[in-house]
């Protein structure tokens, strides 16, 4: 450590790194609990988690670099972590310690990267994880012979079993407080050692001089973003120098590949001392899982039942929480009211804040049980098969399996995902990602789901009572959004002209049982969000129909009134664009709440509960929102949401593109309002197109 962080003058940061999937996630948060902060690095999308953590005293930064399988680099996302290392990221100096976390499984895999990781010169603890699945893997590791070959203190840890953590703290405040150790010299490429060293040394009367691991990389990757980097803080001349003395050590053939030849063989020589295996001739249990859930038949449709299991859960199971927050949410409205009186501060607090916002937060329980099927989906390992099974699905609408990363994260909010397809190669299977990441079902729409199907939809049991209907209405909803976005990768690559060549590598991590520490963790997270969010954006387009349907108001006698509600603001627009919505099926309430939520989908139910709650005021109609939508009528007293209009809502729901976060993500991602304003118009048209069919075919049919 620095003089000047040993004399307490800042507190040392340390990183920790390794490949995906080596537990490097489960032993950060066994080093910092809940101490840990969100962010994004600066100029990229990719998240940067820090915590606090104390080592008897001495407090330390934690930050967690995305898992990575090397440190060459193509784009800002994948080069993060050079830029970790050499301390070139703003708010973040260069660290006084790395942490490389690897899986005592996979030596081989995972000491490539931790090879190219000392490279950079920086204290290095390894932390040896997984050690509690060695011997069923049987696997033999000598920790202190990797220690000896590696130069490198090295702890044998289970972050999942909480074994060795405190070993590990130790050895990490020894490497901090003590003399800084002088980085191991590995030797494997001793000539290209001797020429980042010379490059180095000539670029170091440069103002802005670069860093020897940028150097070693700008050498290594041939037109690489470290490359180009280089070039633009340095000048050409300085890439031409570079270009040049790699030809002289290539001498005709690809350095990278001459490299990646010697650090294997460096890798070898640490497992023939460090490492033993026993041959086994028997099929392990996860290897006979996997013939199973990899299969294209028995895999799909495994698949298939797990997410239908997923979704009758996601009502059965969070109904008496839902009506639990429905009526507590009823008795507070009717207790402010009572309060309060009649008066315009009554109306606010009951009908725009508490009927706005708690019509919407019902549905938590709802989200939070979806996502926790998710987190446990993830965390056992499951999901990279079912990731494995769409691949072919991928394929078969023109699109790189590299596509269904970001269609994952799409299910939580299409805004991470849109902002994941940047790991995508191919820029044309970009687009068509970017543009078909908005079909898949986001949270945001599971409320709006959950509102008309537990209004209008049966809870009949289906098969004997292993499904019931309205999980299966919601199963079919979810996929319908991934029908839509299969069409219209298609359809965008039909457009483009263009045929996928990428290729998609996906390692299966192994079986785990989830830990429910660190599924109530990621729950709790995803509730912080989706409350914050009520409290923001609900909370304020909820005023804004509350004020425009109680506006403007009657002064005679001094007696303030609301007008009736089809005489508010409010319902003077709805009226004015109710006609365009009229062949749907919708009257003019429905139609100013649909308008409402365009910034953001879940933002219907606050507008439709803030309308009816401001509309009771002058009826004798009391209940929940469900009740009031299912009591909702025309002025000719015919019902509002009979089955097709209301299944033709649905479709529009699923198809339409009601999310402002969104289309700026798009606009950003694609650096024009083309695609952004395409996609909207393209989905608002299937939405309303959808909803139309529906409705007319459905009323002329006579389905009530």
């Amino acid at each position: 450590m620095s003089d000047a962080r040993q004399n307490g003058a800042s507190t040392p940061v340390v990183v920790t790194l390794g490949n995906p999937n080596t537990g490097k996630s489960t032993l950060f948060n066994a080093l910092t609990g809940l101490r840990q902060k969100v962010s994004n690095y600066p100029g990229v999308t990719v998240e940067q988690v820090s915590g606090q953590l104390t080592l008897d005293g001495l407090d330390v930064r934690l930050v967690d670099v995305p898992g990575t399988y090397t440190l060459a680099a193509s784009s800002p996302d994948e080069i993060i972590a050079v830029d970790v290392l050499c301390g070139r990221v703003a708010g973040l100096p260069q660290p006084d310690a790395a942490l490389v976390v690897i899986d005592a499984t996979n030596l081989r895999r995972n000491l490539f990267l931790l090879t190219q990781i000392l490279e950079a010169g920086i204290p290095t603890l390894v932390a040896l994880n997984m050690t509690d699945r060695l011997a069923a893997s049987g696997i033999e590791v000598d920790v202190k012979a990797l220690e000896d070959k590696l130069g490198v203190p090295v702890v044998a840890v289970s972050a999942a079993e909480k074994t060795g953590i405190e070993q590990l703290r130790q050895r990490l405040k020894s490497l901090l407080l003590g003399a800084r150790p002088t980085p191991p010299s590995l030797g494997i490429n001793p000539r290209l050692d001797a020429a980042v060293a010379e490059l180095a040394a000539e670029f170091e009367a440069d103002s802005n001089k670069a860093h020897a691991l940028e150097i070693r990389r700008a050498l290594l990757d041939a037109d690489g973003l470290a490359e180009q980097r280089l070039a633009e803080r340095l000048g050409e001349t300085r890439r031409d120098r570079l270009v040049a003395r790699r030809e002289t050590l290539a001498g005709g053939r690809n350095l990278a590949t001459l490299e990646a030849r010697d650090r294997y063989s460096f890798i070898q020589g640490v497992l023939n001392s460090a490492e033993r295996r026993i041959e086994s001739h028997t099929r392990s249990w996860s290897d006979r899982l996997d013939t199973i859930l990899n299969h294209p038949l028995s895999g799909s449709l495994i698949f298939i039942l797990l997410m239908a299991m997923v979704f009758q859960a996601v009502f059965a199971w969070a109904a008496p929480l839902v009506d639990g927050i429905d009526y507590l949410t009823g008795a507070l409205a009717a207790a402010a009211s009572g309060a309060m009186g009649s008066g315009l501060l009554s109306s606010f607090v009951s009908d725009g804040i508490i009927a706005g916002v708690g019509s919407v937060v019902i549905f938590l329980p709802q989200i939070l049980l979806l996502f926790a099927f998710i987190i446990v989906l993830e965390d056992s390992g499951y999901m990279a098969r079912a990731a494995f099974l769409m691949d072919r699905v991928m394929r078969g609408v023109g699109l790189s399996g590299q596509s269904f990363i970001p269609m994952l994260s799409s299910f939580a909010c299409a805004v991470p995902g849109i902002m994941g397809a940047r790991i995508v190669a191919s820029r044309e299977d970009r687009i068509s990602t970017i543009i078909a990441a908005p079909f898949i079902t986001c949270s945001a729409r599971l409320p709006v789901y959950s509102l008309l199907i537990a209004a209008f939809v049966p809870a009949d049991d289906v098969l004997g009572g292993w499904l019931n209907l309205q999980g299966l209405v919601l199963l079919a909803l979810y996929l319908l959004g991934i029908v839509g976005a299969a069409l219209t990768a298609w359809l965008i690559n039909k457009l483009q002209r263009t045929r996928s060549r990428g290729r998609f590598l996906l390692e299966m991590p192994p079986y785990r049982a989830p830990r429910i520490r660190a599924v109530l963790a990621k729950l709790l997270s995803r509730a912080v969000i989706f409350l914050r969010r009520a409290g923001t954006i609900i909370f304020a387009v909820a005023l804004v129909v509350w004020a425009l349907a109680t506006f403007p108001r009657n002064d005679s006698a001094g007696d303030f009134q609301s007008p009736p509600l089809a005489e508010s603001y409010l319902g003077r627009a709805g009226q004015f664009i109710a006609p365009v919505f009229a062949p749907l099926g919708w009257d003019w309430k429905v139609t100013a709440a649909v308008l409402a939520s365009f910034p953001a989908r879940e933002v219907v139910i606050a507008a439709l509960g803030t309308i009816y709650a401001v509309e009771d005021d002058s009826t004798d109609l009391e209940g929940t929102l469900t009740t009031r939508i299912r009591h909702a009528q025309h002025a000719d007293g015919t019902p509002v949401y009979t089955l097709p209009m209301v299944v033709g809502l649905l479709i529009f729901y699923a198809l339409c593109l009601q999310c402002v976060s969104t289309i700026a993500v798009m606009y950003r991602e694609t650096g024009s309002w083309r695609w952004p304003g395409f996609a909207w118009c393209y989905m608002t048209a299937l939405g309303y197109g959808g909803a139309l069919l529906v409705y007319q075919l459905g009323t002329s049919m006579g389905i009530g």
